[in-house]
Order: C-alpha cells, then structure tokens, then sequence
C-alpha cells in the first residue's frame, strides 16, 4: 500500500513537471497570429487599426472613440473599432470590431455583457448570410432578440426591444460558437506555436415590437455589403 501511495505520489508530480514544462515552452515560443481582419499595423505596437467602411449601402456613418468603460474593461493591447450607421429612413445599426492581442481574455461571452447592461436575453438563433466576397462564401452568425425595461418620459416603464448579431473571426477561421473559438485557440497554439489573433464582431440596433423579421432582414443585407470591406475572405475548407 505504502509502496502503491510513492508511486502514485511521483506520476502525479511527472505530470506536474510536464504540464509546466509545456507551459514554459508555450510561453517562450508562442507568437501571434495573422487577424481576419483587414487591419494595419500600429509602429510600436501589437495593436492594429480596424477600418471599418464609412459608407455602407445607403447608410452613413458616424466613428465613435472607444469608451472609457472599454478602456478599463479591456486588456490594453486589445483593438478597437466602433461605428454608428444611419440610413435615410433613421434605422440606425452599432457595429463594433474588437481584436485580441497576446491577451485572449479581449474577447468575451455576450451572454455575461448584455445581461450586465441590463438586456434580458428573450430569444437565440442562427442564421445564414451569403457574402458575394472572392470566393463568395456563406456565413453563420449568432442573431439575439434582446429587450429591457427602461424609464419612459412620461414616467412610466416601458419595454425596449433590440438585435444582437455577433461571430467570431481568425485567420481562415470563423464561429459564432464561443467554445469552438476557444477550442480552435488551443488547438492552433498547441500545432503551431501561433496565437491566433480573434476578433469578436457584433452589431446591435433597436426594432420596434412586430418588426422583428423586417429589421433582421435589413441587418443581414447590411452585414453582406459590409464584411468584405473589412474581414478577409474565408478559403473554403
């Protein structure tokens, strides 16, 4: 028994002495990964700047500086890019890029920050999007109907209601699975030795009760002319 106890006592401390010997390597030859993102390099700096188009269809738009709830909330080699896109009609839709750098903890579950916004998450689906991008290719993406109860002018409550798109990118990579992301991060830094640099895209605009599908339409439409402008095409695997 005693003889059972050592035994057990030094393969548990092997595989200690392996696991921090992987780390170490991991850490000494790990290097980061190309985006999936059209972004250029900042001199300097690992982080990049995300150009989002300022024209899309027949929306205009408006550059919005990162937060200063983002700039405390983030690692600080994470890039940033935010813009509001107003159509002539007043539909206006937020879209966001956010790039990890060596730090992953950059991207994030929507299911903890909305919620921590005070949106209650009512329904989830997934759907497809075609991009007419070289070579054209079909994207899935996470869709939210999300909605909170807010003040309204004259003093009463009043329910709001909002879309969530979101997905997540990498070189030649894409989900809109949190855990494939992760996984797929851990797989490409255990085969390669590369960080594969993630960026979490999302877009967010309000729609009236009974508008759902109306809004979702336009949203999709949007994302279509939009993601070539910024995301690298994906090789069809």
């Amino acid at each position: 028994m005693k003889n059972k106890k050592i035994l057990m006592l030094m393969v548990t401390l092997v595989m200690m002495a392996g696991t921090a010997a992987a780390l170490t390597w991991l850490r000494t030859n790990q290097r980061l990964g190309t985006p999936g993102l059209k972004a250029a390099p900042i001199p300097g700096s690992v982080m990049m700047k995300i150009s989002l188009p300022e024209r899309v269809l027949d929306f205009t738009s408006t550059n919005i500086p990162e937060p200063e709830t983002v700039l405390g909330y983030l690692p600080a080699d994470t890039s940033y890019a935010e813009r509001i896109y107003t159509a002539p009609d007043g539909f206006w839709i937020q879209s966001t890029s956010i790039l990890m750098g060596a730090d992953r903890t950059s991207i994030h579950r929507p299911d903890f920050c909305l919620p921590g916004q005070g949106w209650t998450i009512d329904e989830r689906k997934i759907l497809d999007i075609p991009v007419q991008d070289q070579p054209p290719y079909k994207m899935q993406v996470a869709c939210w109907k999300v909605s909170q109860v807010v003040k309204q002018a004259n003093g009463e409550d009043g329910k709001v209601e909002a879309l969530y798109f979101y997905w997540y990118v990498a070189n030649n990579e894409e989900t809109w699975d949190h855990n494939k992301m992760l996984e797929w991060l851990t797989l490409d830094l255990l085969r390669t030795g590369a960080l594969q640099r993630w960026a979490y895209i999302s877009y967010f605009a309000l729609c009236r009760p009974g508008q759902e599908d109306a809004a979702i339409d336009r949203i999709k439409s949007f994302i279509a002319a939009q993601v070539p402008e910024f995301q690298l095409p994906l090789r069809q695997q």
